[in-house]
């Protein structure tokens, strides 16, 4: 596949997920959602491997990867289906737009990397300031509960600590074997938090809308996009893939209000744009502030 086809899918998937999310969980408990579809990825998952004969390693390494991506799928997606319940869809993806943020400030601390730069503090500054905005738009205009808003700051710590953690496992592990691994792990315990919380599949209360979200997450949400999201990382620089994360929070606040009729403030979209503008400043402000700097010495010399 072209990686143009594949980061171009990245961005459809990223966007669509937080949507799918909302809508799978209408008309059955979001614990059995999430066990579902992880159910069926697994499956997939494991007749791909049987297929293409990919090998799964199963050394002390390999199950402490698998362990450490367990805890962004089990943590952040079951935190994620919570919150869904009364958090838009647009508000989880414009949240979950700070991971990288999250992540350098533990990777500082458990991978000991260098300190933020002044422009990467500034970056922060801005971020949180976006998010105070995101969060008044909710719990004031809007009146939601801030339970929600909690779940979500939960699930995008739960992805940002796997993701740094994961950084720490020295081993090459093709990804599907990686994913198989992991959701080898996680799918029980979903069962497990399906069956104490509920254990009621209900199936007359299914809507044929949640249904078909169920499949898509876990055909592209689940085993797609993180091929596609693989592919991308090996064939283009880390600022290109970073644009992601600047992209698809708008793309998914137009998506839950056009087809989930969910309401865009004022407060919201200000809030939005600080976030947008923090990440490009996190992410791509040394680069620019070097290059002016740079072009200020010529000048002057």
């Amino acid at each position: 596949m072209p990686v143009q086809a594949s980061y171009i899918m990245v961005i459809i998937i990223w966007s669509t997920t937080p949507l799918g999310i909302v809508i799978s969980s209408t008309g059955m408990s979001p614990t059995l959602s999430v066990f579902l579809r992880m159910a069926i990825a697994l499956v997939l998952c494991f007749a791909i491997i049987l297929v293409g004969r990919y090998r799964v390693p199963t050394s002390r390494a390999a199950w402490t990867l698998y362990g450490y991506s367990s805890l962004g799928i089990f943590g952040g997606m079951l935190l994620s289906y919570l919150a869904a319940q009364t958090v838009p869809s647009g508000v989880i993806s414009l949240i979950f737009g700070l991971a990288p943020v999250l992540s350098g400030l533990l990777a500082q601390r458990l991978l000991h990397e260098v300190s933020f730069s002044l422009i990467k503090w500034l970056g922060l500054a801005l971020s949180m300031a976006g998010l105070y905005l995101v969060c008044t738009s909710q719990l004031n205009e809007l009146a939601l509960a801030p339970q929600g808003l909690l779940y979500v700051l939960g699930a995008v710590s739960c992805f940002s600590l796997s993701g740094v953690m994961i950084k720490r496992v020295q081993v090459a592990i093709h990804p599907l074997a990686s994913t198989f691994g992991a959701l080898l792990l996680v799918t029980p315990m979903f069962g497990l938090v399906w069956w104490f919380s509920d254990g009621q599949l209900n199936t007359e209360h299914w809507q044929m809308r949640s249904v078909l979200a169920t499949i898509y997450l876990s055909v592209f949400g689940s085993l797609v996009g993180f091929v596609a999201y693989f592919h991308v990382l090996q064939k283009l620089k880390a600022s290109t893939v970073a644009l992601t994360t600047l992209i698809t929070p708008g793309f998914a606040m137009l998506l839950g209000a056009w087809f989930n009729n969910e309401q865009i403030t004022l407060t919201l979209l200000v809030g939005a744009a600080v976030i947008m503008v923090s990440l490009a400043v996190f992410q791509f402000g040394e680069d620019g502030w070097a290059s002016i700097t740079s072009k200020l010495r010529r000048r002057l010399l």
